[in-house]
């Protein structure tokens, strides 16, 4: 009887506990999925940053700056550039109207509310027929202040061209400082050690990478800006050729 009733009693505290450990296990199991998924998502930046402190703060800090300063001026492009563009054919047909009510002088009071460089250009040249100097004058006056309005949409866009230049370069300049330090630490050991030249090579490989990675974003930024200064372009050589004709048209 006794038998049975510990047999019973060991039953009956595995029946309690099982249940109790099983519950914990998945707890644990849970806790390191939930551990892992935090993990794995902050994992890329996580990365990125150790990588930056890894590549030393030096050259790392200065291809930080090149990007920094490229995409500063890239984005005032950007932005220059899209108030800059304008609708040539609905401020040439205003002209063209305001010609027709009231001459040279309502076109220039029309003008002076319009904005962009093909409006500043329109105005040089009709300012020119309104002051009596005649149409070549006029053309004359539009080609070259065309030429000064092509200038600030280029403007300050030889820097990011710097900065893509300059940001590689200074990648591979801390490569070869690495290896230089790498080769220095193994002449001091007298052994070739692979942790010695383990640190050095990976400040060259990092140094590198952030460099090319600097230069691949700025230009992008810069091939789209040249493309969208080529498109400006063309629409005020356009623009300025269409005007001509009316001028042509209206002198007669």
């Amino acid at each position: 009887m006794r038998k049975l009733l510990s047999i019973l009693a060991l039953l009956g505290m595995f029946a309690f506990v099982m249940p109790q450990v099983q519950a914990q296990d998945k707890k644990e199991v849970k806790t390191e999925k939930v551990e892992k998924a935090k993990t794995e998502k902050a994992s890329f930046h996580q990365v990125i940053k150790k990588r930056f402190v890894e590549g030393g703060p030096a050259f790392m800090g200065i291809v930080l700056l090149t990007l920094i300063l490229g995409l500063a001026i890239a984005i005032e492009r950007i932005i220059y550039l899209y108030l800059a563009d304008t609708n040539t054919q609905k401020l040439l047909k205003k002209v063209e109207e305001a010609l027709e009510e009231g001459g040279v002088q309502h076109a220039l009071e029309v003008l002076k509310n319009e904005r962009g460089p093909v409006a500043s250009i329109f105005y040089q040249g009709l300012l020119r027929m309104a002051e009596g100097e005649g149409l070549e004058a006029a053309e004359k006056a539009v080609i070259s202040y065309g030429n000064v309005q092509v200038g600030q949409l280029e403007k300050n866009v030889s820097w990011i061209a710097l900065f893509i230049a300059l940001a590689p370069m200074l990648g591979f300049m801390g490569t070869v400082i690495g290896m230089i330090d790498a080769f220095d630490k193994i002449e001091k050991a007298g052994d070739m050690n692979p942790s010695l030249v383990a640190r050095g090579i990976k400040i060259a490989l990092l140094t590198t990478v952030f460099g090319l990675i600097v230069a691949i974003i700025l230009q992008i930024f810069y091939n789209f800006i040249i493309a969208k200064i080529d498109k400006i372009v063309n629409k005020m050589e356009d623009a300025s050729i269409s005007l001509i004709d009316l001028l042509v048209k209206y002198s007669k």
